[in-house]
């Protein structure tokens, strides 16, 4: 809200006495720059007329209007009403669009339900129909829900036949371009513009992106991949090889059977371009699509392979392939149990013979249920995936209260992935996680953070759990450096040791996470001068100050002159502080004894006693 003009905030209506209300904000991409601030012109206006005061403000900044879990703030609207924390009894919406695209227009009719039920009136403002209930305009208003949700439907529609023609064309629609490739960006008249980054992205509708063969050592990696597989046929020994020299792959990780596997497999190092493998329409899930829909365009790639050496490696791949019964893989699986003594990814990856770890998932649901029927029962404990979406839903919660926390302070959050990401004011990164409890033998019970290692760099705000990952212990705040690091762990005595804020309850690290990035805290008010607690100019904590701040309570408060007498003697008035029937009563002038300590700090040394609990500071000659 913090690019809404003044015209239109909350605070510059006209009656400040009317009836409250909250406004709702949506816009679908970040790129419609005017959208929050035309949209709140039209609600102000409607304000206006109606007598209203706007005294709350939700918005979705950059989120779609097909789901409600990625909608922040939809979803504080509908919370707030349901737990009676709406201090409003309207709210007011640009069009029923805004209020979302809901392919099931009953899921639109519920959430307003819900504030109907509280006693909250949900007003579209620039619709031409009154949200009266009346037949009339419930007639409209399901005809208009309808209208929206099928706008998406057809917008996806055609967005998805343009991709197509775009494949068929030879140009790459989104996604990695591959080992050894890059993306070079074309204009309009097919000329080069240079090739395009990691994380760079084309700026102009008109230009279109093509893949060409990347450095020239990668490009060496993959033929020498393809001509010692035909050599070996084994993906685990190239794998273990390239990992000997030193060979980064192009996350910069090591590499394995299923990199390596990728490479032997992917048809554009001869110079194919496959699109609509799999596809995801309407932000629902992805699905596989069969191959008789998949567009592959030939040629449109220098290749780096021959084609003959390509059927050749593809052709003993599939030769190899063994259709194996459910009772057989497990069979094989509990032979490699005996022989190794134990069970790994690892292990089942690099034993040939075996399936690969994702098609045990596959066949068996999750590796858990693989171990559990060949009775193998792991060292590592996996009871916490068992919960895995009870804190997901946390962390969502959590996200949710932190974002809000910060736009009521004046930034700008967008989410990915739901609340589990947030980006505050388009630089700063939030990552939304779970703190494992780990207890192991002979050792202090650490927690530890599983990290995606492609996020940015940023901060973690994680739910710490209680031993055995049973419940919520407290929350923790740390900062990411520049080290990528998939797992970050640290016992009670290293969270002290690094500086890892833990805070109680979720209010208080969404109130410390916006105090870090906005610079002030949105939920209580500033002391006024008189509170605030007298600070030392000098940061540095010495001796003498951390003696002061502990004497600084009312009741021991003290109050003393320190004018330097001509003749005073360190001597005499060691003697003089020795008794404290002689200690001078504090004139009008005199200072507190932080004060004092700032003033020697400016104008030279000064000798500091600690005399039956109280500091006397005196000046140094």
């Amino acid at each position: 809200m913090a690019n809404i003009p003044a015209a239109y905030r909350p605070h510059q209506l006209k009656s400040q006495l009317g009836i409250r209300a909250a406004q709702y904000l949506r816009m679908s991409t970040v790129r419609q720059q005017y959208s929050m601030q035309n949209q709140a012109a039209v609600i102000a206006a409607y304000a206006h007329d109606h007598d209203l005061t706007i005294v709350r403000t939700y918005c979705d900044e950059g989120e779609s209007g097909l789901l409600i879990k990625n909608r922040a703030g939809l979803m504080q609207l509908i919370d707030n009403v349901q737990t009676g924390e709406a201090d409003f009894s309207h709210v007011l919406v640009y069009d029923v669009s805004r209020w979302g695209r809901f392919q099931d227009i009953d899921e639109s009719a519920h959430y307003e339900f819900v504030c109907k039920r509280a006693g909250i009136k949900v007003a579209y403002c620039a619709e031409q129909f009154d949200n009266d209930g009346s037949m009339l305009s419930s007639m409209i208003k399901n005809i208009k829900r309808v209208m929206a949700a099928e706008f998406s439907r057809e917008l996806s529609a055609k967005v998805h036949a343009g991709q197509c023609r775009l494949a068929r064309l030879g140009f790459k629609l989104g996604g990695r371009p591959g080992y050894a490739l890059l993306r070079e960006l074309i204009d309009a008249r097919q000329q080069s513009r240079g090739a395009l980054k990691k994380g760079d992205r084309k700026y102009l509708t008109s230009d279109h992106i093509r893949v060409r063969p990347g450095i020239p050592e990668e490009v060496a990696v993959v033929r020498w991949v393809f001509q010692r597989f035909l050599e070996v046929r084994s993906e685990v020994v190239i794998a273990a090889e390239l990992n000997r020299k030193d060979v980064p792959t192009s996350t910069g990780t090591r590499w394995t059977r299923a990199t390596v596997n990728r490479i032997l497999r992917n048809e554009n190092y001869v110079g194919n371009l496959t699109f609509n493998r799999r596809s995801r329409k309407l932000r629902q899930s992805y699905t596989d699509n069969p191959p008789e829909v998949w567009i592959t365009s030939e040629a449109c790639i220098e290749p780096i392979i021959e084609r003959d050496a390509f059927l050749n490696v593809n052709k003993i791949i599939e030769e190899r392939r063994v259709d194996l019964t459910d009772e057989e893989m497990l069979s094989r699986l509990r032979g490699t149990l005996l022989k190794e003594g134990r069970i790994s990814c690892a292990i089942v990856d690099g034993t040939i013979g075996l399936p690969c770890t994702s098609t045990y998932q596959k066949h068996f649901g999750s590796l858990r249920n693989v171990y559990r029927l060949i009775g193998y029962t792991p060292k590592r404990s996996y009871e916490f995936l068992e919960s895995r979406p009870l804190w997901a839903e946390e962390n969502a919660k959590l996200g949710l209260q932190i974002a809000m926390v910060i736009r009521k302070a004046g930034g700008r959050t967008t989410s990915r992935d739901g609340t589990a990401y947030l980006r505050v004011n388009g630089s700063i990164n939030i990552s939304i996680r779970v703190a494992l409890w780990c207890g192991r033998q002979n050792r202090a019970p650490y927690w530890s953070i599983k990290r995606d290692a492609r996020l940015p760099h940023g901060w973690i705000a994680a739910t710490r759990l209680s031993e055995h990952n049973g419940s919520v212990l407290d929350y923790v705040l740390l900062s990411t450096d520049g080290k990528v690091r998939r797992t970050m762990s640290f016992s009670e005595r290293a969270r002290i040791r690094r500086g890892i804020a833990s805070f109680e309850t979720p209010d208080a690290l969404a109130r410390a996470i916006t105090k870090r990035i906005i610079g002030r805290d949105c939920s209580s008010p500033a002391p006024k001068p008189s509170d605030r607690e007298p600070s030392i100019p000098n940061q540095k904590r010495s001796r003498a100050a951390l003696i002061e701040r502990r004497y600084r309570s009312p009741r021991r408060s003290l109050s003393c002159s320190f004018q330097k007498p001509p003749d005073l003697k360190r001597t005499r008035a060691s003697k003089a502080i020795d008794r404290p029937d002689r200690v001078p009563s504090a004139p009008e002038s005199a200072l507190p004894i932080h004060s004092c300590l700032s003033s020697f700090r400016q104008k030279g040394r000064f000798v500091l006693f600690v005399r039956h609990g109280y500091p006397v500071a005196i000046p140094a000659l």
